[in-house]
């Protein structure tokens, strides 16, 4: 998959980061936008709230674990394959970068536009969802590097555990959103008129 990256120099480095950031960056501000012009803020927060719960009790307990919704759908070879470098780099990061389109085995991605809906405001929801995109854009680009490195040929049990640990974690951060959702769900509930 990685094959035949520029990897090593800085310049390359930053101009597939970039590859993969800024479609990224573009789909989440459409996103946000339109999530911040609707009503969404008070439901958001409630579905942010159960999903978080849910996702993170199972992740955590380590517990056969509910599918995170989600497509497993992967670039086809056919797109990429005896196409010049530039663009097999510039069609992984346009479908990897954003993260909608692909395969995302963590509970906590989806999370991510509910959150965006509970903004408050098209400022809020597309000033949020910005910077989800360039990090999720950013975080892909170089974990691709790192594979793509001199240690690719990682041993595949470290990669399992690497994995059940990074479950873990993104359990422990449901959980912790959660209870911010929880507390400004109610404190929404409460201010608002009967």
């Amino acid at each position: 998959m990685a094959v035949g990256l520029p990897v090593g120099r800085v310049a390359r480095v930053l101009a597939v980061v970039t590859v993969y950031a800024v479609p990224a960056i573009a789909a989440w501000a459409v996103l946000g936008a339109l999530l911040g012009a609707l009503p969404l803020t008070r439901p958001a927060l409630v579905l942010t709230t159960a999903y978080a719960v849910c996702y993170g009790v199972t992740e955590v307990a380590g517990r056969q674990r509910l599918r995170a919704p989600g497509t497993s759908w992967q670039v086809s070879q056919t797109m990429v394959i005896n196409s010049p470098r530039w663009r097999r780099i510039l069609v992984w990061g346009s479908v990897l970068g954003p993260g909608f389109a692909t395969r995302n085995p963590y509970a906590g991605f989806w999370l991510l536009p509910l959150i965006v809906a509970s903004a408050g405001g098209v400022r809020a929801a597309v000033s949020l969802a910005v910077v989800i995109g360039f990090a999720h854009g950013a975080g892909r680009a170089l974990a691709l590097l790192r594979d793509a490195g001199p240690s690719a040929g990682r041993d595949p049990m470290r990669m399992v555990l690497g994995s059940m640990r990074w479950r873990l974690v993104d359990g422990l951060i449901l959980l912790v959103i959660a209870g911010a959702a929880g507390v400004a769900c109610a404190a929404a509930l409460l201010s608002s008129p009967i």
